[in-house]
């Protein structure tokens, strides 16, 4: 049997990251660099992304930034060509590129509402899709996918119809590939985080209101600090987790159980 610790190790694998120029991209690609992963790393802003790189470079492992809209069909087919041409075949998929914008229902324009569907569920179809069938003909890898728990609950007072129903999209894709490819070795699971300060998040986290909201509502009575996400992240990514697919691990203090 394996040590308990050598379980979450990704020595020899390759792993790519989308949206990993800021906040959670960025925590996912240094914790797999850490857990011995050689790291892609991909977003649309490529100038962070090289600080991303030299930052996981620094501390001594290796990476390779890839200008990315996952979007774009030929985009995404870029990437895996390029990530294949860096480190070789790919064992790890984190699909987290996404973006969200508030606006009432009644007033989010249609090009808002297909540019959510476009980049948080077409996207994380894409990149599952295309580095799934490198995957599938090794016989083995493992997605994860970055739903949120607006993926499970309406938020209401914040107001993303847009972003909810992707990530409901997300969630259910999840298990959808989850059971068509579970025999054929690539295992597909998510994450749904709660609040966590990002860039997206900047302006709740910066606003008293906001936060006196989000900890009331919270049965931990805080929002998460990016590191809580790690051992999730790694979980799932690592033979920690050898016989789960399908799965959607809320990280959210408890948001979706009140």
């Amino acid at each position: 049997m394996k040590r308990p610790e050598a379980l979450f190790r990704l020595d020899g694998r390759v792993a790519v990251v989308t949206g990993a120029s800021s906040g959670m991209g960025v925590t996912f690609a240094q914790a797999l660099a850490a857990a011995g992963a050689r790291v892609v790393v991909a977003a649309r802003r490529a100038e962070r992304l090289d600080a991303v790189v030299r930052e996981i470079e620094a501390q001594g492992g290796a990476a390779r930034a890839v200008s990315c809209d996952v979007a774009r069909e030929e985009d995404v087919e870029r990437l895996v060509a390029e990530s294949h041409a860096a480190f070789g075949p790919v064992d790890v998929l984190v699909n987290n590129a996404g973006f969200t914008t508030v606006v009432a229902a009644e007033e989010q324009g249609l090009d808002d509402w297909r540019a959510h569907l476009d980049v948080n569920l077409t996207g994380s179809f894409l990149c599952a899709q295309r580095f799934g069938r490198a995957m599938l003909a090794a016989g083995r890898g493992t997605i994860v996918n970055v739903a949120s728990v607006l993926g499970f609950v309406a938020s209401g007072q914040i107001r993303q119809a847009g972003y909810a129903a992707s990530k409901g999209g997300v969630v259910n894709l999840t298990r959808e590939l989850a059971a068509q490819w579970a025999r054929r070795g690539v295992r597909v699971n998510a994450l749904a985080p709660g609040w966590f300060p990002t860039e997206m998040t900047a302006d709740m986290f910066a606003d008293e209101r906001s936060l006196a909201w989000m900890r009331s509502r919270t049965p931990l009575g805080r929002g998460g600090e990016l590191e809580e996400l790690v051992g999730p992240l790694l979980f799932l990514a690592s033979d920690a987790s050898s016989f789960v697919t399908g799965h959607v691990l809320t990280v959210d203090g408890g948001w979706t159980i009140v």
